[in-house]
């Protein structure tokens, strides 16, 4: 079971989110985010990762070249589209560095529309909201995840905490989590206990699993 921590904003935070088992750490570029980090100071956390550690850029309806311009500014390893991005922008992306392609969950849901992505090298699953691109502390059915998964590797997102990370792994089967604000102080600061325990839940939900 993977983890991705999100929302990352300093080294602190960032060191924090290695130090209890995250795989990959997410870096928000979109403006409207209250998690927003520049690409200079993203750049200067990423330099600093160890070896192993998968940095992530989040975009919302970014310039394809925009988006490829700040990934080579900052060194990532992963973008994350979490817009409203065709087909053909996740595919002509995927050619320069692998692409984790959100999509909102709304009912009615069908797993097969996801299929449209299929050339993504990850499907995320998000909760729903009008207005907000992530971080909207809104959960999902996480079975609706589970039968996603013929379509890609599927990342469980929204709502995510120590408190029910636990179920979402049981219900959903997901190759990853993804928490932001369920492990947070504050938006853009994490919470060093909600960290540990969030990790302690994964944990769990893996030995009960195996």
């Amino acid at each position: 079971m993977r983890v991705k921590i999100c929302g990352i904003t300093n080294w602190i935070d960032a060191r924090r989110a290695i130090e209890s088992g995250a795989d990959f750490l997410g870096f928000n570029f979109y403006a409207g985010s209250p998690r927003y980090v520049t690409p200079a100071k993203a750049r200067a956390i990423v330099k600093r990762l160890p070896k192993g550690i998968a940095a992530v850029g989040v975009f919302v309806n970014e310039p394809e070249e925009k988006i490829l311009e700040v990934a080579r500014m900052v060194g990532l390893d992963y973008l994350q589209l979490h817009g409203d991005e065709t087909p053909e922008t996740v595919a002509h992306l995927q050619r320069e560095l692998p692409v984790i392609k959100a999509v909102r969950v709304k009912r009615p849901f069908r797993a097969a529309e996801v299929s449209r992505y299929r050339r993504a090298s990850a499907l995320l699953l998000d909760g729903f909201d009008r207005k907000l691109r992530g971080g909207t502390g809104k959960t999902f059915d996480w079975k609706m995840a589970r039968r996603a998964k013929p379509y890609g590797k599927i990342f469980v997102a929204g709502g995510l905490a120590p408190e029910n990370v636990g179920d979402a792994i049981r219900a959903a089967e997901p190759y990853a989590v993804d928490v932001s604000s369920g492990v947070e102080a504050k938006p853009g600061k994490k919470d060093a206990a909600r960290l540990k325990a969030f990790a302690r839940a994964v944990k769990e939900a893996q030995r009960i699993r195996t």
